[in-house]
């Protein structure tokens, strides 16, 4: 027999039983590796157990001394404070004094610290940034007359305010700044006690600012001091935020430790100091454990949200203090309406007439928003573009569209009631809404007086403000045009007409907006200077799932009212609101609407988003961007023989198509001669109407950079283009 074979039956039969026995073979395999497994993950698990106990015990209860160039070889790798921005705004140098005790208490532990004064800071410049620079943001602010900011902080407090209550910033603005507030008070006084401070805590927190620890109150009073004075309280404070400040400064694990709670259970603080501490504070004194939580909540937080759109993610505790205040103005209306149609049922019309629009509620939460209520039914508030254009930063489309001043037109409105509930609503809804007007009635005269008067004293709170133009300040306080768009319907209220009349016996300019349900009123309106009928939608049904109006024949009284356009000598506009997904397929129909009321323009500007709302389910997908705006622009330009594009302010997302009666020997006449209108007006007035005037007898040549198709893309260049640190964050609205 060959030997070979011999070899090959002396394997073969071992071989056969492994195969046979190959599944058992296999879970052997598996559990070896298993068992390698498990034991490398327990041997790690004792080495660092073993490795972070000897880390405890050897670690200092404080930082390591700072070397020549002020950080520590172990800062520079793990710590995630970049350093430190002591903010400070004081009548009497008191706040002043704290910040450069405190300044030098931060430098001995090593950290780069800032010191500044309030009155030289440009929030709406540098506050974004504090987004991702990793530093710490300190306040100390004093609380002055009447619960009042001092004047170093005025501007600061006015912009922190509105921008916690304007949905163009959005409630996630300031997410990932951190910050502390000391506030410096008497309570004395005991309703405005550390109010300033307390508001600055509260609208950090609204844009989702995180508190590094809660709103320190110090107080003159020495009988009421917690630590018996002033100072002491200071230094109690500055001594936990120190202790803070050296937590957050230990490394980036100890700080995700903190945000898990497990520094509670000791693992990952530092012993506590036995020694003296450092700065103001003597001995270390150890913080209540509500002190040491990495944040912390707010007694001023109930009322906290009034106001505001829901934009954001909220803690599940909140979410019922969210919508207090709007739950609260809706009810009031709701009870209000009831009241008044039980009184007219019954015929007692005097019991209604009476009754004030602005209730309790509504008068709070607009007044958190930044506006100036006149009497019961009327309201002014500065536009941002007025903000805008008085620090040279450019104007609104209105400018580059037709030549207004931005920094001086006052916007406002003589009817906070409309009759639509449109779902793109600054207000959401809180707002009064209704039929017609049956309401208690102020006197034009009064209103007039008392928004101009309103409005000077919110343009006089810029002096001062850093990046102001004093020669525009000076301009602002001159009221030239007058922007009826505020919110509500303006062509409701009875007197309108006489309201007309005294804004042009002052020389202002009209710019009047209706939502086109008053075919009545706009035929009766007299002249104003430029006419704005909003054509939100081009079918019934889409104009009923987009302005939602009351009225049961909405649709006929909404081309009525554009037939009403028609009539008008004056210039006219249709203003249309593009929400992507909702009316921007609708082109036919929209040119259909055009030859319905011939108006003289057409601006196109994609929808604002302004928030959730339980009244709305409009999201950020619903915003077209810029050129999609042009794309619908020159789709429903070619579907309309008369007009071309005209203009565009790409700030705004708007477009301006213009009828060609506007392009005289080649270029664009779509400005304003503003002075020739009040000329035109005040004839037609001493003439009793019988000397009329049109559309072309008050034109003005539009400008090259203004004109769509040009570089600036509708900037003026006179300005200066702002472009806003915090990228991510679009408040470009109009």
């Amino acid at each position: 027999m060959d030997p070979s074979l011999d070899a090959w039956d002396h394997f073969y039969t071992p071989l056969i039983s492994l195969w046979v026995n190959r599944f058992y073979v296999y879970l052997g395999l598996a559990f070896g590796v298993s068992l390698c497994i498990c034991v490398q993950v327990v041997t790690k698990k004792l080495g660092d157990r073993s490795a972070g106990k000897s880390s405890l015990q050897k670690a200092p209860p404080a930082p390591v001394a700072p070397v020549a160039n002020g950080t520590t070889s172990h800062q520079k790798k793990e710590s995630h404070v970049s350093g430190v921005k002591i903010f400070y705004a004081s009548q009497t140098g008191t706040a002043k004094g704290f910040a450069a005790s405190l300044a030098k208490a931060v430098k001995a532990l090593g950290l780069p610290v800032v010191v500044i004064n309030l009155k030289e800071y440009d929030p709406d410049d540098h506050l974004g940034e504090e987004v991702t620079s990793k530093n710490i943001c300190v306040f100390l602010v004093a609380t002055y007359t009447d619960g009042q900011p001092p004047d170093s902080a005025e501007w600061f407090c006015k912009w922190l305010q509105e921008a916690s209550n304007d949905f163009r910033f959005g409630k996630t603005y300031l997410k990932g700044m951190r910050y502390a507030v000391f506030g410096l008070g008497n309570s004395v006084y005991e309703s405005n006690f550390n109010k300033v401070g307390k508001n600055i805590d509260r609208w950090l927190w609204m844009l989702s600012a995180r508190r590094v620890m809660t709103c320190g109150e110090g107080d003159c009073n020495v009988v009421r001091s917690r630590h018996g004075s002033l100072e002491a309280d200071f230094a109690a404070w500055q001594a936990r935020f120190l202790s803070r400040l050296r937590d957050l400064s230990f490394s980036e694990k100890a700080c995700r430790k903190h945000r898990r709670g497990s520094c509670e259970k000791g693992e990952c603080r530092p012993k506590k100091e036995e020694g003296k501490g450092v700065g103001l504070a003597g001995p270390r004194q150890v913080a209540p454990k509500k002190e040491e939580q990495f944040e912390t909540t707010s007694e001023e937080e109930s009322g906290a949200e009034e106001g505001q759109g829901h934009s954001s993610v909220v803690d599940v505790e909140d979410l019922g203090k969210m919508a207090d205040s709007m739950k609260k103005a809706k009810r009031e209306r709701k009870q209000q309406d009831m009241e008044l149609d039980l009184s007219r049922s019954s015929g007692k019309n005097d019991a209604w007439e009476k009754r004030e629009m602005i209730t309790p509620a509504l008068r709070e939460a607009l007044s958190k928003q930044g506006y100036q209520l006149i009497g019961s039914h009327s309201g002014v508030k500065l536009c941002r573009w007025t903000k805008s254009m008085l620090r040279g930063r450019g104007g609104c489309y209105k400018h580059t569209f037709y030549g207004i001043e931005s920094h001086r037109c006052m916007e406002t409105t003589p009817s906070l009631a409309c009759a639509n509930k449109c779902v793109f609503c600054w207000r959401h809804h809180t707002n009064p809404v209704g039929t017609e007007w049956r309401w208690k009635m102020d006197q034009p005269d009064v209103i007039l007086e008392q928004a101009i008067e309103n409005h000077q004293n919110m343009i006089r709170q810029f002096k001062g403000v850093p990046g102001v133009k004093a020669s525009r300040l000076e301009e602002g306080l001159q009221v030239k045009h007058c922007a009826l768009s505020l919110v509500g319907e303006p062509i409701m209220y009875p007197e309108i007409n006489r309201f007309l009349k005294l804004l042009h016996q002052h020389r202002i300019s009209s710019f009047l907006v209706t939502n086109a349900q008053f075919p009545m009123e706009i035929r009766n309106l007299e002249p104003v200077t430029q006419l704005y009928v909003s054509v939100d939608a081009s079918t019934k049904d889409s104009l009923k799932k987009i302005d939602r109006p009351l009225f049961r024949d909405f649709w006929q009284r909404f081309l009525d009212s554009l037939r009403a356009l028609a009539a008008k000598q004056q210039r006219t506009v249709y203003r249309l609101t593009l929400v992507k997904a909702w009316n921007v397929e609708e082109l036919q129909a929209y040119a259909e609407l055009v030859s319905l009321g011939e108006p003289d323009f057409i601006e196109v500007k994609g929808v604002t988003y302004c928030g959730e709302s339980s009244a709305s389910n409009l999201t950020m997908a619903n915003v077209p961007w810029h050129e999609e705006v042009i794309r619908f622009v020159e789709e429903l330009v070619d579907l309309l023989p008369n007009y071309e594009i005209a203009c565009e302010h790409e700030h705004s997302n708007c477009l301006l198509i213009a009828h060609t009666k506007f392009k005289i020997d080649g270029e664009w006449w779509t400005w304003i001669d503003y002075d020739r209108f009040q000329d035109l007006i005040q004839e037609y007035e001493t003439s009793h109407g019988s000397k009329t005037f049109s559309t072309k007898d008050y034109v003005a040549k539009t400008p090259l950079w203004a004109v769509f198709g040009a570089r600036e893309r509708g900037f003026d260049p006179n300005d200066t283009r702002f472009q806003r640190k915090n990228k991510s964050k679009d408040i470009s609205g109009c």
